[in-house]
């Protein structure tokens, strides 16, 4: 079993930041592909980030490039989403995911764990 917690969600003003954290169980994580997606009430759940093994490589949603940003850290089995520039439609639940195995990954179905999520909204 694999246990992903998110945390860092909140309420936040148009145009501002926030950093969200996904504290990830140790076995193997460096050897899994990690991501972020996010899902607004009635919508589908869409990718927005993901990092390779060992965080040289990233791959964004047209929606977030240039104003999201994701690392990992996996001495400390966490990845991050800094978020700048942050819009209104921005607001959903946030959520990561790790697929195991997998040097880099970008569909929903490449994924095996994922997290309980996180709120963002981000008010006008």
């Amino acid at each position: 079993q694999v246990q992903l917690v998110e945390s860092g969600g909140g309420l936040v003003q148009a145009g501002g930041s926030l950093r969200l954290s996904c504290a990830a169980s140790g076995r193997t994580f460096s050897t899994y592909a990690m991501g972020w997606f996010r899902q607004a009430p009635g919508k589908e759940r869409d990718f927005i980030a993901t990092i390779s093994w060992g965080g040289r490589n990233t791959n964004y949603a047209d929606s977030v490039k240039g104003r999201f940003t994701i690392s990992r850290d996996n001495a400390k089995n966490t990845v991050y989403l800094q978020m700048n520039s942050l819009k209104p439609e921005d607001t959903a639940v946030y959520y990561c995911a790790a697929s195991p195995g997998r040097f880099i990954a970008t569909m929903k179905d490449q994924y095996d764990y994922w997290g309980q999520g996180t709120q963002v909204t981000v008010s006008s």
